[in-house]
């Protein structure tokens, strides 16, 4: 998708159709008035009507009939709910529901007015999440059909309708959204990618692809690598499967001069039947999508990639497929991870936590990560604590909590942190070895939070629990289906936070800006076109389909 600035009057504007703002307590937006002049009044005499109403999302469209040249075909009047909740996330947000909307109806090029009042009071973190917004509100779960939709997104410019605008730091803006809307949806396709395409080794293989495209360090280590240091937890996950496990290394060096390291780590089952604690077979589909942490990482990393904080980062991916048989890992094994700690199984659907282990002991101990983020889809128990709406965060540091939840919170991404008293520790310690895999279901997604604090030591953690917010059952205004492509938003942010910058969503801090600055249009995707090479080929992703997710 392309993106551009018009700072002129509406007249010289070229796009197929024109987007302007409704609010439902009635105020009124400059672009909104001018784009019902061409319309005759018809916007003005919709809402005195009630037939708009401003409610979030809401979508009507006009022809212009009277049309001149230069001047757009169509309107489409978007609601945006009361004027005093309006924030760099609804923008954007309203701008992936007019893709989605217009995209569908053929509309190839579009001008989104810039609310006044966002261009008034945080004009490019808005055009920054409306970029982002709009490059993910294109994400097609479709391409493996053997045709393509008739209402697939087609869209294919934006324009950035902002008058007396700053078109040079709104372009900037709007590149540097572009590159995280195309993070986000490079963890969606590999998220959607079917399980036997994307096993631990293509999932390997495409993070080299990557890698090489953005100019990030490539590391794996393969079985044999993986036993001579000791982690004999993800190695036991992946026993089941004839795909064995890796350890992915992404590396970015922002600042050579900084003894600091980010580590961003992620779960990568790529497919998880439970193993010897086998799952029901209803909707054991959706656990292709048990790798979401570790595709968030893969869509993180290449952006920052691209943005270059100053800030070294180092994304580590667990990479296994849970599957039984008769080498599988059996309830009642003893396992000992890279850190020396023994853990008893009790349950084999408790892989993800085992594979994470030897991922964060390996960022502690060889790849001297100062700071830890993990994510994971790893309990049921968290989506029914927090159901869809929200992530839960667990940490060692509340201090890096509180900077880490600071930074997420301005993506639009929800974290909520939750406790890890002491008792949840107490209730994973095992009679015949060091811990036990799970606690029982009695806080669930707090005792596999203090599982994995076990492997952090002492270095600063926070753990991102995201079983409920990876993937979604339907389609919302903005965004299909299927993956959601957390935590990449986030994992982004957290890297430019800690380089000296933070976006908001009031608009008060702007340092960011210059922290990460890259021209408009000087970067291609970081993938082919939105996919990632699978088993050196290119592949597009399958569809999502619907249902309750289960992941522990």
């Amino acid at each position: 998708m392309q993106f551009g600035v018009h700072t002129g009057e509406l007249s010289s504007l070229s796009a197929d159709a024109l987007v302007v703002p409704v609010y439902k307590d009635g105020s009124s937006d400059p672009a909104t008035r001018a784009a019902d002049d061409l319309l005759g009044g018809a916007i003005a005499r919709a809402v005195a009507c009630g037939e708009i109403t401003g409610k979030t999302y809401e979508r009507t469209l006009f022809h212009v009939t009277q049309n001149r040249k230069g001047t757009p075909r169509a309107v489409l009047a978007v609601g945006l709910g009361a004027h005093k909740d309006l924030n760099a996330v609804s923008v954007g947000r309203y701008a992936g529901a007019a893709v989605r909307y217009l995209g569908k109806r053929k509309y190839a090029a579009l001008a989104v007015a810039l609310p006044a009042a966002a261009a008034k009071a945080f004009a490019a973190q808005s055009a920054e999440r409306l970029a982002e917004c709009a490059v993910a509100a294109t994400f097609d779960t479709t391409t493996h059909r053997s045709k393509p939709p008739e209402d697939a997104v087609v869209t294919a410019r934006v324009t950035l309708y902002a008058p007396d605008g700053d078109a040079t730091v709104l372009a900037r803006a709007l590149a540097r959204g572009r590159v995280i809307g195309d993070g986000v949806n490079l963890a969606r396709v590999l998220a959607n990618a079917p399980p036997a395409e994307l096993t631990p080794q293509a999932l390997a293989a495409s993070a080299r692809t990557v890698a090489r495209q953005v100019g990030l360090t490539y590391a794996v280590l393969e079985p044999a690598q993986m036993a001579r240091l000791g982690m004999g937890a993800i190695l036991a996950v992946g026993k089941g499967s004839i795909h064995p496990p890796r350890m992915i290394v992404l590396s970015y060096r922002g600042n050579a001069r900084s003894k600091e390291t980010l580590a961003l780590v992620g779960k990568g089952i790529t497919f998880d039947s439970g193993g010897i604690s086998l799952k029901p077979g209803e909707r054991m589909d959706e656990m292709k999508m048990d790798m979401s942490g570790g595709a968030g990482v893969v869509g993180a990393l290449a952006a920052i990639a691209l943005l270059k904080p100053k800030l070294n980062v180092i994304g580590v991916i667990a990479a296994a497929e849970n599957l039984p048989s008769g080498s599988a890992y059996r309830p009642g094994d003893v396992l000992r991870a890279m850190n020396g700690k023994t853990i008893e199984v009790l349950n084999t659907d408790a892989e993800g936590r085992l594979a994470l282990s030897d991922a964060l002991s390996y960022a502690v101990a060889k790849l001297g990560a100062t700071k830890i983020v993990d994510a994971a889809t790893l309990t049921g128990a968290c989506v029914v604590a927090l159901g869809y709406a929200a992530s839960a965060a667990m940490t060692n540091d509340e201090a890096w909590c509180k900077q880490v939840l600071e930074a997420a919170a301005a993506t639009g991404e929800r974290y909520w942190h939750m406790p890890l008293f002491e008792d949840y520790t107490t209730q994973i310690r095992s009679e015949i070895a060091d811990i036990k895999n799970t606690g029982g279901r009695p806080g669930g997604a707090l005792t596999a939070g203090a599982f994995l604090k076990e492997f952090a030591g002492e270095v600063p953690w926070v753990h991102f629990d995201i079983a409920g917010t990876a993937y979604t059952d339907r389609e919302s205004p903005y965004q299909a289906k299927g993956p959601a492509g957390v935590p990449v938003r986030a994992f982004v942010a957290i890297a430019e936070y800690l380089a000296g910058g933070a976006a908001t969503l009031n608009g008060k801090t702007k340092a960011w800006l210059r922290s990460s600055p890259i021209e408009p249009q000087r970067h291609a995707p970081p993938f082919n076109n939105g996919a990632p090479s699978i088993n050196g080929t290119t592949r597009r992703a399958a569809p999502a389909r619907a249902g309750a997710r289960r992941s522990r």
